[in-house]
């Protein structure tokens, strides 16, 4: 989503290397392309206009023009303010009280709020907690039935409407079954409208008044960009929200929305969805965010994403084989399943600092994740005896592996 921003502040970046030593003058050229990025990227206007005065001062401190790398001073200074911008630190959600708990998600029609319901349970049983999920949308039986399908996929409860039609019966009934079954989160994913009227916000503010949840999270569609921090704004004002979700941020919007929310409503990003899988719901850092935006990587998101694909104990087993010379195909293939498990290669190859330009550079050619896809089929097609030892695999061999694996011999 960040891709033309990104690009363009490393332009700006580019042009202060290139300067030697930096003058006021520089530093002022420099802030003025950092304001046209930041609007084209969709940024609301006084949040801008704030962000580069900041930006601008900070600047032309003694210690900057006086360095003999100011373009490094440049981009700390950005990213400093970025990430302040943002939030400073990661919001996690707060449950610190007598289960069940209830959060509640809002938001407009259409921007993810039952998928990112279920995604939000994931995260729970991840964490070893007993989520329900519970819709009180009953304008819109495909969205209970949704809830039904995801809450099947990721074995986690959901809560039946029996003979209730009203949503705050509904909400309320829900937290109560929890409590009698030993559940100790209830996401209660509200009715959503193509936009925002009365009717909306009074079911909302009445559901609110009746289950107390300890979490209001509007869950907002990134790509709406601006419209995104006005839909925030007013959901704020009636059900006084605690945070949001940020959608879609792998889609190919400008970025604005992520960058304003917290600075135009105060209230904070809590996680990001960046994909469509159900595991793809991310806390959202905003230092990382910054780091990622400034095309300087992100390798504590690295590192966690491989965490969570790779057994320590496997992995020291495998440091052995290594060391020993024992690496066998079987071995390399695990690596290659681990590496797609991690998520789009692109973007985990964005994730290590000084990379993700290049990938980009690089457009349709940079990568290939089908020949992944390839390596794994081929070895898949091998005998036992032919992936522990790859030397046996003469020109009558790779042809049997080649008509098994749907590739040609000299693949």
């Amino acid at each position: 989503m960040f891709e033309s921003l990104t690009d363009k502040l490393g332009g700006v970046i580019k042009k202060l290397k290139g300067k030697g030593r930096v003058s006021a003058e520089n530093i002022g050229e420099a802030v003025r392309e950092v304001k046209l990025a930041l609007l084209e990227a969709d940024v609301n206007y006084r949040v801008v206009k704030d962000f580069v005065e900041a930006v601008k001062q900070k600047s032309l401190g003694e210690e900057v023009l006086r360095s003999l790398s100011p373009e490094q001073h440049f981009i700390k200074i950005v990213s400093d303010e970025l990430t302040s911008l943002m939030g400073e630190d990661a919001a996690p959600l707060d449950l610190k009280r007598t289960p069940p708990v209830p959060i509640m998600l809002v938001g407009l029609q259409g921007s993810g709020k039952t998928t990112t319901a279920g995604k939000l349970a994931g995260v729970m049983k991840k964490d070893r907690r007993r989520p329900l999920l519970v819709s009180t949308d009953v304008y819109r039986p495909a969205a209970i039935e949704q809830l039904r399908v995801l809450g099947d996929q990721l074995k986690v409860d959901v809560y039946g409407h029996g003979e209730s039609t009203s949503p705050v019966e509904l909400a309320v009934s829900a937290v109560t079954w929890a409590e009698l079954n030993g559940l100790d989160t209830v996401i209660i994913d509200t009715a959503g409208r193509l936009h925002i009227d009365e009717e909306l916000m009074e079911e909302l503010v009445a559901i609110k008044a009746a289950v107390n949840p300890q979490e209001v999270l509007l869950v907002a569609d990134a790509m709406t960009g601006q419209d995104a921090v006005n839909v925030a704004a007013s959901f704020d004002e009636s059900v006084r929200l605690t945070g949001v979700i940020l959608t879609k941020l792998d889609g190919d919007a400008r970025g604005g929305a992520a960058i304003s929310i917290r600075a135009v409503t105060g209230c904070p990003i809590k996680f990001v969805g960046v994909g469509e899988k159900l595991d793809e719901l991310e806390t959202f850092h905003p230092s990382r965010m910054a780091s990622r935006i400034l095309g300087m990587g992100d390798v504590l998101s690295l590192i966690e994403k491989a965490s969570a694909v790779v057994d320590e104990k496997k992995a020291r087993e495998l440091e052995k084989k290594i060391r020993k010379s024992q690496f066998t195909l079987d071995d390399f293939r695990d690596q290659m399943i681990k590496i797609q498990q991690m998520g789009p290669l692109e973007d985990i190859l964005g994730m290590i600092p000084g990379i993700g330009g290049k990938i980009r550079d690089l457009g349709q050619a940079g990568v290939d994740e089908g020949e992944i896809r390839k390596n794994v089929a081929i070895i898949g097609s091998m005998t036992k005896k032919e992936r522990e030892n790859h030397r046996m695999i003469d020109g009558s061999r790779r042809k049997r592996i080649a008509a098994g694996s749907g590739t040609n011999p000299q693949d």
